[in-house]
């Protein structure tokens, strides 16, 4: 399961309401192959599940993950932080062994 913290539910509405996105549209979450640590998150606006989707629901906020991501972000938690170490989404993975300095990559 992918879980968003209520910072996360929160701004996540606010850039929905922002960017004039109507509807009942989640955050696709994937891994991809790149960044310092050898895979990186993406995090993007979806609506549409696809057929090897899971799809989890946490405070009002669809989550949708592919089936090749979903073995790399079981029980990882989505949180937002707009302190002073940098702003943005933040995943907080527990498979992840190594994460780089700026948050964006891992390995497992």
């Amino acid at each position: 399961m992918v879980t968003v913290t209520e910072i996360a539910k929160n701004k996540i509405i606010e850039l929905r309401a922002k960017d004039g996105l109507e509807g009942d549209l989640g955050v696709r979450v994937a891994v991809e192959g790149g960044g310092c640590s050898g895979l990186m998150y993406d995090l993007q606006f979806d609506g549409e599940q696809r057929p090897t989707d899971h799809i989890f629901e946490d405070k009002g906020i669809k989550v949708f993950v592919d089936k090749k991501s979903l073995l790399y972000l079981i029980g990882t938690e989505l949180d937002f932080s707009d302190g002073l170490n940098g702003k943005g989404f933040q995943f907080k993975n527990p498979n992840a062994s190594r994460t780089c300095g700026c948050g964006e990559s891992f390995s497992v």
